[in-house]
Protein backbone atom coordinates (compact mmCIF):
# COMPACT_ATOMS: atom_id res chain seq x y z
CA UNK A 1 0.00 0.00 0.00
CA UNK A 2 1.38 3.40 -0.94
CA UNK A 3 1.66 6.24 1.55
CA UNK A 4 -1.15 8.04 -0.27
CA UNK A 5 -3.38 4.95 -0.02
CA UNK A 6 -2.44 4.54 3.62
CA UNK A 7 -3.35 8.15 4.35
CA UNK A 8 -6.64 7.90 2.46
CA UNK A 9 -7.61 4.76 4.35
CA UNK A 10 -6.83 6.47 7.64
CA UNK A 11 -8.96 9.50 6.74
CA UNK A 12 -11.98 7.47 5.57
CA UNK A 13 -14.82 6.74 7.95
CA UNK A 14 -13.72 3.84 10.13
CA UNK A 15 -15.68 0.61 10.45
CA UNK A 16 -16.05 -1.21 13.76
CA UNK A 17 -17.12 -4.84 14.04
CA UNK A 18 -17.72 -6.49 17.41
CA UNK A 19 -18.84 -9.79 18.86
CA UNK A 20 -18.72 -11.84 22.05
CA UNK A 21 -18.16 -15.60 21.97
CA UNK A 22 -18.74 -18.01 24.83
CA UNK A 23 -15.71 -19.91 26.09
CA UNK A 24 -15.90 -23.55 27.15
CA UNK A 25 -15.03 -24.67 30.64
CA UNK A 26 -11.27 -24.94 31.18
CA UNK A 27 -10.53 -22.72 28.18
CA UNK A 28 -6.79 -21.92 28.11
CA UNK A 29 -6.44 -18.33 26.91
CA UNK A 30 -2.75 -18.46 27.87
CA UNK A 31 -2.06 -20.45 24.71
CA UNK A 32 -3.59 -17.79 22.45
CA UNK A 33 -1.84 -14.93 24.23
CA UNK A 34 1.54 -16.68 24.17
CA UNK A 35 1.20 -17.44 20.45
CA UNK A 36 0.81 -13.72 19.75
CA UNK A 37 3.50 -12.75 22.26
CA UNK A 38 6.33 -14.33 20.27
CA UNK A 39 7.78 -10.99 19.16
CA UNK A 40 8.98 -9.11 22.23
CA UNK A 41 9.17 -5.88 20.18
CA UNK A 42 5.36 -5.95 19.71
CA UNK A 43 5.56 -4.46 16.24
CA UNK A 44 2.28 -5.93 15.06
CA UNK A 45 0.74 -7.37 18.25
CA UNK A 46 0.38 -6.18 21.82
CA UNK A 47 -0.41 -8.55 24.67
CA UNK A 48 -1.27 -7.10 28.06
CA UNK A 49 -2.77 -9.11 30.88
CA UNK A 50 -5.72 -11.00 29.40
CA UNK A 51 -5.99 -8.81 26.30
CA UNK A 52 -4.60 -8.93 22.77
CA UNK A 53 -4.31 -6.30 20.05
CA UNK A 54 -3.29 -7.47 16.61
CA UNK A 55 -2.97 -5.42 13.41
CA UNK A 56 -3.28 -6.98 9.98
CA UNK A 57 -4.57 -6.14 6.51
CA UNK A 58 -8.23 -7.12 6.22
CA UNK A 59 -10.04 -6.74 2.90
CA UNK A 60 -7.15 -4.55 1.69
CA UNK A 61 -7.55 -2.15 4.62
CA UNK A 62 -5.49 -1.71 7.79
CA UNK A 63 -7.35 -3.28 10.70
CA UNK A 64 -6.68 -3.85 14.38
CA UNK A 65 -8.25 -6.74 16.26
CA UNK A 66 -8.78 -6.46 20.01
CA UNK A 67 -9.69 -9.52 22.08
CA UNK A 68 -10.35 -9.34 25.80
CA UNK A 69 -10.73 -12.58 27.72
CA UNK A 70 -13.26 -12.68 30.53
CA UNK A 71 -14.18 -15.56 32.80
CA UNK A 72 -16.60 -17.27 30.43
CA UNK A 73 -16.38 -15.31 27.19
CA UNK A 74 -14.10 -13.42 24.84
CA UNK A 75 -15.07 -9.96 23.60
CA UNK A 76 -13.64 -8.98 20.24
CA UNK A 77 -13.58 -5.79 18.18
CA UNK A 78 -12.13 -5.12 14.75
CA UNK A 79 -11.31 -1.48 14.04
CA UNK A 80 -10.90 -1.01 10.28
CA UNK A 81 -9.25 2.13 8.91
CA UNK A 82 -11.82 2.75 6.23
CA UNK A 83 -15.39 2.07 5.23
CA UNK A 84 -16.60 -1.31 4.00
CA UNK A 85 -19.69 -1.73 1.90
CA UNK A 86 -21.27 -4.07 4.42
CA UNK A 87 -20.51 -5.34 7.90
CA UNK A 88 -19.83 -9.08 7.69
CA UNK A 89 -20.45 -9.86 11.35
CA UNK A 90 -20.86 -13.60 10.71
CA UNK A 91 -17.52 -13.73 8.89
CA UNK A 92 -15.87 -11.80 11.71
CA UNK A 93 -17.26 -14.09 14.40
CA UNK A 94 -16.16 -17.15 12.40
CA UNK A 95 -12.63 -15.70 12.29
CA UNK A 96 -12.61 -15.22 16.07
CA UNK A 97 -13.86 -18.75 16.70
CA UNK A 98 -11.21 -20.12 14.34
CA UNK A 99 -8.40 -18.08 15.90
CA UNK A 100 -9.38 -19.22 19.40
CA UNK A 101 -9.75 -22.85 18.35
CA UNK A 102 -13.34 -22.99 19.59
CA UNK A 103 -14.51 -25.40 16.90
CA UNK A 104 -11.73 -27.91 17.52
CA UNK A 105 -13.20 -31.18 18.91
CA UNK A 106 -10.73 -31.49 21.75
CA UNK A 107 -13.23 -32.97 24.22
CA UNK A 108 -13.70 -35.91 21.87
CA UNK A 109 -9.94 -36.22 21.48
CA UNK A 110 -9.38 -36.17 25.25
CA UNK A 111 -12.07 -38.79 25.89
CA UNK A 112 -10.58 -41.08 23.28
CA UNK A 113 -6.93 -40.82 24.30
CA UNK A 114 -7.13 -39.92 27.98
CA UNK A 115 -6.06 -43.45 28.91
CA UNK A 116 -3.52 -43.98 26.17
CA UNK A 117 -0.42 -45.46 27.87
CA UNK A 118 2.00 -42.94 26.37
CA UNK A 119 -0.05 -39.90 25.41
CA UNK A 120 -2.74 -40.10 28.09
CA UNK A 121 -0.75 -38.62 31.01
CA UNK A 122 0.38 -35.70 28.83
CA UNK A 123 -3.17 -34.98 27.65
CA UNK A 124 -4.36 -35.08 31.27
CA UNK A 125 -1.73 -32.53 32.32
CA UNK A 126 -2.56 -30.26 29.39
CA UNK A 127 -6.32 -30.75 29.38
CA UNK A 128 -8.16 -28.13 27.33
CA UNK A 129 -5.23 -27.38 25.00
CA UNK A 130 -6.33 -25.99 21.64
CA UNK A 131 -4.23 -24.83 18.72
CA UNK A 132 -4.30 -21.04 18.15
CA UNK A 133 -4.89 -20.19 14.51
CA UNK A 134 -3.58 -17.18 12.58
CA UNK A 135 -5.94 -14.36 11.64
CA UNK A 136 -5.64 -15.20 7.94
CA UNK A 137 -4.46 -18.25 5.99
CA UNK A 138 -1.83 -16.14 4.23
CA UNK A 139 -0.29 -15.18 7.56
CA UNK A 140 0.03 -18.85 8.48
CA UNK A 141 1.43 -19.82 5.08
CA UNK A 142 3.97 -16.99 4.92
CA UNK A 143 5.00 -17.71 8.53
CA UNK A 144 5.54 -21.37 7.64
CA UNK A 145 7.76 -20.39 4.73
CA UNK A 146 9.62 -17.92 6.94
CA UNK A 147 10.22 -20.57 9.60
CA UNK A 148 11.50 -23.34 7.34
CA UNK A 149 14.59 -24.95 8.88
CA UNK A 150 15.41 -22.10 11.27
CA UNK A 151 14.71 -21.45 14.94
CA UNK A 152 11.56 -19.71 16.16
CA UNK A 153 13.67 -16.74 17.30
CA UNK A 154 15.25 -16.34 13.87
CA UNK A 155 11.84 -16.69 12.19
CA UNK A 156 10.36 -14.00 14.44
CA UNK A 157 13.12 -11.61 13.36
CA UNK A 158 12.42 -12.32 9.68
CA UNK A 159 8.70 -11.92 10.26
CA UNK A 160 9.30 -8.51 11.84
CA UNK A 161 11.37 -7.40 8.85
CA UNK A 162 8.65 -8.56 6.44
CA UNK A 163 6.05 -6.51 8.32
CA UNK A 164 8.35 -3.48 8.24
CA UNK A 165 9.07 -3.91 4.54
CA UNK A 166 5.34 -3.95 3.74
CA UNK A 167 4.94 -0.78 5.82
CA UNK A 168 1.15 -0.75 6.35
CA UNK A 169 0.38 1.10 9.58
CA UNK A 170 -2.94 1.08 11.43
CA UNK A 171 -4.21 4.22 13.17
CA UNK A 172 -3.52 2.48 16.51
CA UNK A 173 0.19 2.78 15.75
CA UNK A 174 0.73 -0.92 15.13
CA UNK A 175 2.15 -2.10 11.83
CA UNK A 176 -0.14 -4.56 10.03
CA UNK A 177 0.81 -8.07 9.08
CA UNK A 178 0.59 -7.87 5.28
CA UNK A 179 -1.53 -9.88 2.90
CA UNK A 180 -0.43 -11.32 -0.44
CA UNK A 181 -1.14 -8.04 -2.24
CA UNK A 182 1.41 -6.12 -0.19
CA UNK A 183 4.08 -8.83 -0.46
CA UNK A 184 3.52 -9.14 -4.23
CA UNK A 185 4.02 -5.37 -4.47
CA UNK A 186 7.54 -5.82 -3.11
CA UNK A 187 10.30 -7.57 -5.04
CA UNK A 188 12.44 -10.62 -4.46
CA UNK A 189 15.36 -8.28 -3.90
CA UNK A 190 13.47 -6.37 -1.21
CA UNK A 191 12.70 -9.68 0.53
CA UNK A 192 16.38 -10.59 0.29
CA UNK A 193 17.26 -7.24 1.88
CA UNK A 194 14.88 -8.14 4.71
CA UNK A 195 16.97 -11.24 5.39
CA UNK A 196 15.20 -13.97 3.43
CA UNK A 197 17.37 -16.48 1.61
CA UNK A 198 17.22 -16.46 -2.15
CA UNK A 199 15.06 -19.62 -2.14
CA UNK A 200 12.61 -18.36 0.49
CA UNK A 201 12.31 -14.95 -1.18
CA UNK A 202 11.53 -16.60 -4.51
CA UNK A 203 8.93 -18.90 -2.92
CA UNK A 204 7.20 -16.17 -0.94
CA UNK A 205 7.13 -13.79 -3.89
CA UNK A 206 5.85 -16.43 -6.35
CA UNK A 207 3.26 -17.58 -3.85
CA UNK A 208 1.98 -14.05 -3.29
CA UNK A 209 1.69 -13.44 -7.03
CA UNK A 210 -0.32 -16.64 -7.47
CA UNK A 211 -2.68 -15.67 -4.66
CA UNK A 212 -3.24 -12.23 -6.18
CA UNK A 213 -3.95 -13.95 -9.52
CA UNK A 214 -6.52 -16.14 -7.70
CA UNK A 215 -4.63 -19.29 -8.53
CA UNK A 216 -4.43 -20.08 -4.81
CA UNK A 217 -7.91 -19.33 -3.34
CA UNK A 218 -6.94 -19.34 0.34
CA UNK A 219 -10.04 -17.51 1.55
CA UNK A 220 -12.36 -19.76 -0.43
CA UNK A 221 -10.66 -22.79 1.09
CA UNK A 222 -11.63 -21.52 4.53
CA UNK A 223 -15.25 -22.37 3.75
CA UNK A 224 -14.74 -25.67 1.94
CA UNK A 225 -11.45 -27.05 3.34
CA UNK A 226 -10.69 -29.33 0.35
CA UNK A 227 -7.58 -30.84 1.93
CA UNK A 228 -6.50 -32.95 -1.06
CA UNK A 229 -6.85 -30.02 -3.45
CA UNK A 230 -5.06 -27.70 -1.04
CA UNK A 231 -2.21 -30.14 -0.59
CA UNK A 232 -1.81 -30.66 -4.34
CA UNK A 233 -2.05 -26.95 -5.21
CA UNK A 234 0.31 -25.74 -2.51
CA UNK A 235 2.73 -28.56 -3.29
CA UNK A 236 2.98 -27.34 -6.88
CA UNK A 237 4.73 -24.17 -5.68
CA UNK A 238 8.49 -24.57 -5.69
CA UNK A 239 9.87 -24.39 -2.15
CA UNK A 240 6.74 -25.71 -0.41
CA UNK A 241 7.00 -29.25 0.94
CA UNK A 242 4.94 -31.49 3.25
CA UNK A 243 5.93 -29.76 6.50
CA UNK A 244 5.01 -26.30 5.17
CA UNK A 245 1.70 -27.61 3.82
CA UNK A 246 0.67 -29.43 7.00
CA UNK A 247 1.78 -26.59 9.25
CA UNK A 248 -0.24 -24.14 7.13
CA UNK A 249 -3.31 -26.38 7.29
CA UNK A 250 -2.99 -26.39 11.07
CA UNK A 251 -2.22 -22.72 11.74
CA UNK A 252 -4.18 -21.26 8.85
CA UNK A 253 -7.27 -23.45 8.77
CA UNK A 254 -7.38 -25.30 12.08
CA UNK A 255 -7.08 -28.73 10.41
CA UNK A 256 -5.90 -31.13 13.10
CA UNK A 257 -4.81 -34.15 11.06
CA UNK A 258 -1.64 -32.93 9.39
CA UNK A 259 1.35 -35.17 10.05
CA UNK A 260 4.12 -32.96 11.41
CA UNK A 261 6.55 -35.84 11.72
CA UNK A 262 9.26 -33.77 10.05
CA UNK A 263 9.02 -31.07 12.70
CA UNK A 264 12.17 -30.97 14.81
CA UNK A 265 10.37 -29.78 17.95
CA UNK A 266 7.71 -32.49 17.63
CA UNK A 267 10.37 -35.18 17.26
CA UNK A 268 12.29 -33.80 20.21
CA UNK A 269 9.10 -33.77 22.29
CA UNK A 270 8.31 -37.35 21.32
CA UNK A 271 11.78 -38.46 22.43
CA UNK A 272 11.13 -36.82 25.80
CA UNK A 273 7.67 -38.34 26.09
CA UNK A 274 8.91 -41.85 25.28
CA UNK A 275 12.03 -41.35 27.41
CA UNK A 276 14.26 -42.12 24.49
CA UNK A 277 17.84 -40.90 24.94
CA UNK A 278 18.46 -41.12 21.19
CA UNK A 279 17.05 -38.94 18.45
CA UNK A 280 13.78 -40.11 16.90
CA UNK A 281 13.77 -40.01 13.12
CA UNK A 282 10.95 -38.60 11.00
CA UNK A 283 9.89 -42.06 9.75
CA UNK A 284 9.43 -43.38 13.30
CA UNK A 285 7.60 -40.20 14.33
CA UNK A 286 5.28 -40.57 11.34
CA UNK A 287 4.45 -44.16 12.32
CA UNK A 288 3.81 -43.21 15.96
CA UNK A 289 1.57 -40.26 15.03
CA UNK A 290 -0.45 -42.37 12.57
CA UNK A 291 -2.37 -44.06 15.40
CA UNK A 292 -3.91 -40.70 16.38
CA UNK A 293 -5.49 -39.77 13.04
CA UNK A 294 -7.54 -37.56 12.61
CA UNK A 295 -5.78 -35.63 15.40
CA UNK A 296 -2.12 -36.03 14.49
CA UNK A 297 -1.39 -32.28 14.38
CA UNK A 298 -3.12 -31.79 17.74
CA UNK A 299 -0.83 -34.45 19.19
CA UNK A 300 2.14 -32.54 17.76
CA UNK A 301 0.82 -29.39 19.47
CA UNK A 302 0.77 -31.30 22.78
CA UNK A 303 4.40 -32.25 22.20
CA UNK A 304 5.27 -28.60 21.53
CA UNK A 305 3.35 -27.48 24.60
CA UNK A 306 5.11 -29.98 26.85
CA UNK A 307 8.44 -28.36 26.02
CA UNK A 308 7.08 -24.82 26.31
CA UNK A 309 5.62 -25.73 29.68
CA UNK A 310 9.04 -26.76 30.91
CA UNK A 311 10.50 -23.45 29.71
CA UNK A 312 7.70 -21.20 30.91
CA UNK A 313 6.75 -22.71 34.27
CA UNK A 314 3.56 -24.42 33.36
CA UNK A 315 2.07 -22.05 30.83
CA UNK A 316 1.76 -25.02 28.51
CA UNK A 317 1.63 -23.13 25.26
CA UNK A 318 3.01 -24.04 21.85
CA UNK A 319 5.26 -21.28 20.50
CA UNK A 320 5.95 -22.75 17.05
Amino acid sequence: MSRRAEKSAGEAAPTLLSCAVALPRRYRNDGVLAYHRRDAQQLSERVSGRSLEKAFVWRSLPACLSIRFERDRARAELAIDGAVAWKPRAEFEAMIRRMLGLDQPIEQFERRYGRHPELGPLVARQRGLRVPVAATPFEALSWAITGQQISVAAAVTLRRRLISAAGVRHSSGLLCYPQADQVAALSEQRLREAGYTRAKAATLFALSKRIVARELPLDTWLDTLPVEEMTETLGSVRGIGPWTIHYTLLRGFGWLDGSLHGDVAARRGLAILLRRPDRIEAKDTCEWLAQFSPWRALVAAHLWAMQSSARHRGRGVPDC
